[in-house]
């Protein structure tokens, strides 16, 4: 198949998608991308992580955030020069193939379809703890419509929920963070006593699981930091594009680093890691000893609005992909028309009624069948491959921008550290960490299904490009 490469250059990307408004802020877009990021699983306790390794699991996700800081100055270093909607897509189109360009985007598309279903059939979870009358679909649907009417107002009006969603669980997670170390350090809520660091070793040692057990646990750890190549979705409606991912990209990084590190180094130092899967939410406990009464309460409120901001996101994200996609002629291009508002209310629509089927068939399966939980796990399990596609194909992709984009390199805030070295360290560790996603026998099928889902995409392209033989 021909393609054209003036087509698919950066700059006739930017010219196309002129009509998506630069709403969004830089502080909106570090919280977006720290929504996207920090979900319900930290909150309710990263027990698979911690029962592979043990405490080592600091050091795992210190060594996935190392990754992703790689990860993340790549995306930077190119969508400062070209910022776009769905920008990694278009660099796995213009710098590898746009088969890449193709699977890349309905990787999004799917992980965050299947992440917003994931959400909104929380929501209802998190409500019965208040309402527990209240049928499950019920709640989800009601707040399904609700994030939908959002995203239709405005950009800005979704960049204005996500942030004080994000906000409400970063709040949490430094709460957490300073109540816990006051307790380790001084005693603070356990009758004055200093808990120190002992259990850190003092329970079969840091490394419990062994090397097999700590790479196991950076499979799972992989998939709780998806969602932060969300910026190369925003970077199409940003204020200040350039200053803005400056910004952006150089704090959030390091800010998830230190809530996720320094949340896991809480839990793991105030309770022992072997007794975890029996006390619940570590954040309720901690709340709890430091007195605060209705702890159990505040934290459903918390992780209810996770829920919500990782519905809101999925919503967000995958219909800037749908809407890439229709924009490049891949898909019908009805579903890019813009509404008076200035966002595709047809790919916001497309994605809502998707995450609405989920729904309706997670609350068949519950109601008429007993394998509705387990299948529901298979396919939210089975996003985790094709959400690392992305992450892939922009180290890939910046190997060879560097190279066509060197006369505008001079100066430039967001260069990539140690190139090419780093982009070779991050590609083998993210193909390494699928291999041990292989051997593990909890992950095996779910990784198949991700690797058919792919193969599968690949399979369509060629058949849409033998039927579009013409397409430039």
């Amino acid at each position: 198949m021909a393609v054209d490469k003036n087509k698919h250059s950066d700059q006739g990307q930017m010219d196309k998608q002129r009509d998506l408004k630069g709403a969004l802020t830089s502080g909106q877009m570090q919280m977006i991308a720290l929504g996207g990021t920090i979900g319900v699983g930290l909150f309710l306790g990263s027990a698979a992580t911690i029962a592979w390794t043990g405490p080592s699991v600091i050091l795992a996700y210190a060594f996935m955030g190392l990754v992703l800081y790689l990860v993340m100055r790549a995306l930077g270093e190119m969508i400062y020069i070209n910022p776009t909607t769905g920008s990694f897509a278009d660099y796995a189109t213009n710098y590898i193939h746009p088969v890449v360009g193709w699977i890349t985007s309905w990787s999004n598309i799917f992980q965050y379809v299947i992440v917003g279903i994931s959400e909104v059939i929380a929501v209802g979870t998190y409500v019965n703890y208040w309402y527990p009358n209240v049928p499950g679909w019920t709640s989800g649907l009601v707040v399904l419509v609700m994030l939908t009417l959002a995203n239709l107002v405005s950009v800005k009006t979704f960049g204005r929920l996500e942030y004080w969603f994000a906000m409400i669980k970063v709040l949490t997670i430094v709460f957490m963070i300073i109540f816990g170390m006051l307790m380790i350090i001084f005693g603070f809520g356990h009758h004055g006593q200093p808990i120190g660091f002992s259990n850190l070793w003092s329970h079969g040692g840091f490394f419990t699981g062994g090397f097999k057990g700590f790479m196991f646990a950076l499979a799972i750890i992989a998939g709780s930091y998806q969602g932060i190549e969300v910026l190369g979705i925003t970077a199409g409606e940003a204020e200040n594009p350039r200053s803005s991912i400056a910004k952006s990209i150089h704090s959030v990084v390091f800010r998830i680093l230190i809530f996720y590190v320094g949340a896991i180094f809480v839990i793991v130092t105030i309770y022992p890691w072997n007794q975890l899967g029996a006390i619940g939410s570590p954040f309720v406990e901690t709340f709890a000893k430091i007195g605060i009464t209705g702890a159990a309460g505040i934290i459903n409120f918390v992780v209810l609005t996770a829920a919500m901001s990782g519905s809101n996101s999925g919503i967000y994200s995958a219909s800037r992909m749908l809407y890439k996609l229709g924009n490049d002629g891949y898909v019908s291009q009805k579903i890019a028309k813009l509404s008076k508002h200035q966002v595709p209310y047809r790919s916001i629509l497309s994605i809502s009624f998707g995450i609405f089927l989920g729904l309706l068939m997670n609350a068949y399966f519950d109601h008429f069948s007993n394998i509705g939980s387990k299948l529901f796990v298979i396919v939210y399990s089975s996003s985790v491959l094709p959400g690392m596609v992305p992450w892939i194909v922009i180290i890939i992709s910046e190997l060879r921008f560097r190279h066509a984009h060197q006369h505008q390199l001079v100066d430039h805030p967001l260069m990539m550290p140690w190139y090419p070295y780093s982009n070779y360290f991050a590609i083998l560790a993210l193909f390494v960490i699928v291999i041990f996603m292989f051997i593990n026998p909890d992950t095996r099928l779910s990784v198949c299904i991700g690797a058919g889902y792919l193969i599968f995409l690949t399979i369509t392209y060629f058949i849409w490009a033998k039927h579009h033989p013409d397409f430039k």
